[in-house]
């Protein structure tokens, strides 16, 4: 794992180091994502910052499962994050940890709490008890259940636990300040009513902590040193320390929070509810759809970890929300792709090509180097023959200026053949170019040694008779545009042409490619074989990435 560059949150972790803040200056990070979805290219950055974090300070990073929330959790999720971490190359510590196994301990907090006289059983419900919250300009006003007898919140509290209190009837709640400026420290809940089965333990609890209480809690427990977090967290900060603050088990090295800004990339939906409704919705297939920035579906469509590990340490971390161009990840995509994927000829549209001095029942099978940037990748076979498909946009019957591919009396070079020279073409009776009549030069075949005249076009191109149909998925956006959107628009801002279907012509060796095997389509992008929709012999390949971008790295960068 590369070494985490130096930014604001190394440079915290070295003034705590030199304060000696911990003991033997430990560091200890942890991911804590909610079981509710599948992770997205956001929490890849997140859970990488953390790893890198502590693999920096030979320490320790924890994989906890936030489980808090028994109505939208399950255990396919934890799977599927415990998986998608692995393949992003994240080794956590030998246990995995889950909020729901220290419950019996968050409860005995939330009663020292109540002990203290810093937390009461409050009868109002949710609505009254938000209205009285009161406004950034306006202060709260204190519950009339506020100032209950230490004994009385005690047995209130109990009844909850042990489910003689109905859901929405009662809550515990911190007793702060109504009157802060921060809305956060207007006493939050600490616990509500919840008849539910965890659904990650299977035990049946009655209450369920509220998040801003357990995550400072679980930190805590697990002696996490530094809780790094999104910005949306800054303000709940004073609420974490507050009550750590005020437990006295956690008053020594509690863990210090430190913000970053989460990871935006243009027109791309991201956010685990939104993800969730295209599923719901059907607009995609699947949480693993390859044109989803989940981490299943970035995999399927064709990323690779290294590609995302790359992209997000060059990005970084920053204080400040920003939005990255999305062709900055494709650079790291197309890197890692460009040295390990075989280079094959695949026509997407297909046009054809009689070479009229081309014996009519000759095939000639030509060597092929697969990678010429990978000599140890070896050679295939490709047939050639006197019927041939090049691209239809290789060929224009009045070209502009400087287009050196195919049009009357122009000659190109076949990519590993011949060159050949376009002497007519023929239209069908709607006016469409339907075939082109070309001759070749034997003299000029590639590897032969022929050192004459030059040509300034190289096209790629598929015989025929030997040509492979397959089915190739042509890959877009599935945002419009970047107006933005809420969840009430969002099936609205869905781009139609997100997904094209394909029918290609490739040359034979393509079929051997096996699922999520990596193909460059000569002049055409980078393409991966997609697991679910494959079989044996009959390949469905996914656009990866094209084979440039508008998006170029610094000029010092390489």
């Amino acid at each position: 794992m590369d070494r985490e560059k130096s930014n604001f949150i190394i440079n915290a972790i070295e003034e705590d180091n030199h304060n000696h803040v911990y003991s033997d200056n430990r560091v200890h990070t942890r991911f804590p994502p909610e079981p509710n979805g599948y992770l997205h290219i956001g929490h890849a950055k997140a859970s990488l910052l953390n790893y890198r974090i502590a693999k920096r300070y030979n320490g320790v990073f924890n994989l906890r499962f936030d489980d808090t929330n028994p109505e939208k959790e399950d255990l396919e999720y934890v799977d599927s994050i415990q998986k998608d971490l692995e393949w992003l190359g994240i080794k956590w510590d030998e246990n995995i940890y889950f909020a729901s196994s220290y419950f019996k301990k968050m409860i005995e907090y939330a009663k020292e709490l109540i002990r203290k006289g810093v937390a009461y059983v409050d009868d109002q419900d949710s609505e009254t008890i938000h209205r009285m919250r009161g406004n950034l300009k306006t202060p709260g006003t204190a519950s009339p259940y506020r100032n209950r007898s230490i004994d009385e919140n005690m047995n209130l509290f109990q009844d909850m636990i042990d489910g003689k209190v109905s859901e929405g009837a009662k809550v515990l709640r911190a007793k702060i300040d109504m009157s802060s400026s921060n809305m956060n420290l207007r006493d939050p809940v600490i616990y509500r009513v919840r008849h539910e089965i965890q659904p990650i333990s299977g035990e049946e609890w009655y209450v369920y902590p509220m998040y801003d209480f357990a995550h400072p809690v679980e930190d805590a427990i697990e002696g996490i040193t530094h809780s790094l977090c999104t910005l949306e967290f800054e303000d709940h900060r004073p609420i974490y320390n507050w009550y750590l603050e005020h437990l006295d088990e956690f008053k020594n090295e509690p863990p210090r929070q430190i913000e970053f800004a989460k990871l935006n990339l243009d027109q791309t939906i991201i956010g685990k509810r939104y993800l969730k409704k295209l599923v719901d919705e059907g607009i995609v297939d699947g949480w693993d759809d390859p044109r989803m920035v989940t981490i299943c579906g970035l995999r399927r469509r064709g990323y690779t970890p290294k590609a995302i590990r790359d992209f997000c340490e060059e990005i970084g971390v920053a204080k400040a929300n920003s939005t990255v161009n999305y062709g900055m990840l494709e650079h790291f995509v197309r890197n890692d792709l460009k040295l390990q994927a075989s280079r094959m000829n695949v026509v997407l549209d297909p046009l054809k090509v009689t070479i009229t001095n081309y014996p009519k029942d000759q095939t000639e099978w030509l060597d092929i180097e697969t990678n010429q940037d990978v000599p140890e990748m070896g050679h295939h076979k490709m047939p050639f023959g006197r019927e041939i498909y090049v691209e239809r946009s290789d060929f224009m019957e009045v070209p502009p200026r400087k287009y050196f591919r195919l049009f009357p009396g122009n000659e190109v070079r076949l990519r590993g053949a011949y060159f050949i020279k376009c002497n007519e073409f023929v239209k069908d009776n709607t006016g469409n170019v339907v075939e082109l009549k070309c001759t070749y030069d034997p003299e000029t075949k590639c590897g032969s040694g022929f050192t004459g005249r030059k040509v300034k076009g190289t096209i790629h191109w598929v015989s025929i008779p030997e040509g492979k149909s397959v089915e190739v998925h042509m890959l877009k956006p599935l945002l419009k545009d970047n107006s933005g959107f809420t969840m009430d628009n969002l099936l609205e801002k869905i781009n139609p042409d997100s997904l094209k279907v394909v029918h290609a012509v490739a040359e034979p060796e393509v079929l051997k490619a096996k699922p999520f095997e990596k193909v460059q389509f000569i002049r055409n992008g980078y393409f991966s074989v997609d697991p679910k929709y494959s079989s044996s012999g009959h390949p469905v390949f996914n656009l990866v990435v094209p084979l440039k971008s508008s998006w170029r790295p610094p000029k010092n960068k390489k």
